[in-house]
């Protein structure tokens, strides 16, 4: 649980925040500070960023046709709260929340956020991450698994996340975030 306003973190318990997030050097690392924890992940794979651009590209073509936002790919900041800062592989922010867009990154709860797995953020992204984004109430949270091949859409259902959708392979994946929309699987992959 994060630390409220005036509370004291526990004895020998450091709480990270986004000011200890913004100081850290750039390098090739991701750094994400979630509920105070700071995570570290290597650059992603050349299949992962395939995965990400072909997503995006996807989402983004059928976004822009029929106005409805805009998606970002990482990295960009998801600021959640001070002691939370993400960097989802995708975010979609809807027109109608646009104005949680800002010159730091996204400040606050997005439409729907996207993470492709990695063998070393499997655990992440689906136990952590998951329980972080339900936790601040995002709708829509999908997961991408490459070397699976398996593309996986969460809605919210009260504190938790439940799986809406699965498309496997080369199938076709038809989101309710976006009706009208489908996505051949076969193109993502590649």
């Amino acid at each position: 649980m994060p630390i409220q306003t005036g509370e004291r973190p526990p004895a020998g318990k450091i709480i990270l925040t986004y000011d200890d997030y913004a100081a850290i050097p750039s390098d090739r690392n991701r750094y994400e500070i979630l509920e105070g924890d700071l995570f570290v992940t290597h650059a992603p794979t050349s299949q992962h960023q395939r995965v990400s651009r072909n997503l995006q590209f996807a989402i983004h073509q059928f976004t822009k046709q029929h106005a409805l936002g805009e998606v970002f790919a990482a990295p960009i900041d998801l600021i959640l709260e001070a002691t939370t800062v993400a960097q989802p592989d995708l975010v979609f922010v809807s027109c109608a929340r646009w104005s949680i867009v800002t010159p730091r990154g996204i400040e606050g709860q997005p439409d729907l956020v996207v993470e492709i797995l990695s063998p070393a953020t499997v655990p992440t992204d689906r136990t952590t991450k998951a329980r972080v984004y339900a936790r601040y109430r995002i709708p829509h949270y999908w997961i991408a698994d490459p070397a699976e091949r398996v593309l996986e859409a969460y809605e919210l259902s009260g504190d938790v996340y439940r799986l809406a959708a699965r498309a496997i392979g080369a199938s076709d994946f038809s989101p309710a975030l976006f009706p009208g929309l489908t996505i051949p699987l076969a193109d993502i992959w590649v």
